[in-house]
């Protein structure tokens, strides 16, 4: 297994299995994720990178292996079986493939939402309108507004957020998965549906993202220009199996991924 030697181990996959019915749709996959990196995990329509992704992030119970976590300064947990906000409260956040954003809340709205996991008010501190409460909103509202800035998307906060562009839409995915403080962001297809110029800012973004955030980032894409210019690392499924791992100049180079996947792609 390839090592980052100079970060901290933040997830730790190993024989990670999920079955369905008969169908085995990821057959013993391992992955490990290191501070400040940008991994990528590629594959074929098909290959089980979601259903990889849906495992880690507590949708599905996967039917073998480990999933571990390593929060910085924290303690190291299991998280197999845990619920999605479970995961999400000890700082793993997702995007998806399909946008699920509120449509009819604003774009302030929708990133508020994400920091739900981080306040502590209680319906009677709200009722009673607490001080304690007013400094949560506060607060809650200002981050959510610097989120907005980051992604571009400060001068929209009011806008409802069913009226964004579709390149919009998902930065704002983004910022809310950022709101609940994660020290590791998964993206699922972040780039799909995106022209160039929004896959180029979105490119700009994920990197500014790691640099000023110290997040680790982890996506599965399958803009090949994107993920060969960001990554560090990247893996490689095919038919629910890991076929490869490396750098973006040795998957480029493997034979099997090139046969695999990444065809022509790959001398582009």
């Amino acid at each position: 297994m390839m090592a980052k030697s100079n970060g901290k181990k933040l997830l730790e996959v190993s024989g990670l299995t999920m079955d369905f019915g008969g169908l085995r749709a990821v057959d013993s996959v391992g992955l490990d994720i290191f501070e400040g990196e940008i991994v990528a995990l590629i594959g074929p329509n098909g290959a089980g990178k979601t259903t990889f992704f849906n495992c880690v992030t507590g949708i599905y119970e996967p039917t073998a292996g480990e999933v571990l976590i390593h929060p910085p300064g924290g303690t190291s947990k299991r998280i197999n079986g845990m619920k999605p906000n479970s995961i999400t409260t000890l700082g793993m956040a997702r995007t998806f493939q399909n946008i699920r954003l509120f449509p009819a809340m604003t774009v302030l709205e929708n990133v508020m939402i994400g920091r739900h996991c981080r306040t502590s008010t209680t319906i009677l501190d709200a009722i009673l309108s607490s001080r304690k409460a007013a400094r949560e909103e506060k607060e809650t509202i200002d981050k959510s507004y610097r989120l907005l800035e980051k992604v571009g998307l400060a001068n929209e906060a009011d806008e409802f957020s069913r009226n964004l562009s579709y390149g919009a839409q998902r930065r704002l995915e983004i910022a809310r998965a950022m709101a609940t403080d994660p020290f590791l962001l998964l993206l699922d297809e972040p780039a799909a549906g995106m022209n160039p110029q929004e896959t180029h800012d979105l490119d700009e973004l994920i990197v500014r993202i790691r640099k000023e955030d110290k997040l680790a980032i982890l996506l599965i894409e399958h803009d090949m220009k994107l993920v060969m210019s960001i990554s560090d690392r990247i893996y490689v499924m095919e038919y629910g199996k890991e076929i490869a791992q490396g750098t973006p100049r040795e998957i480029k180079e493997n034979p099997r991924v090139i046969e695999a996947y990444l065809g022509e792609e790959a001398h582009a």
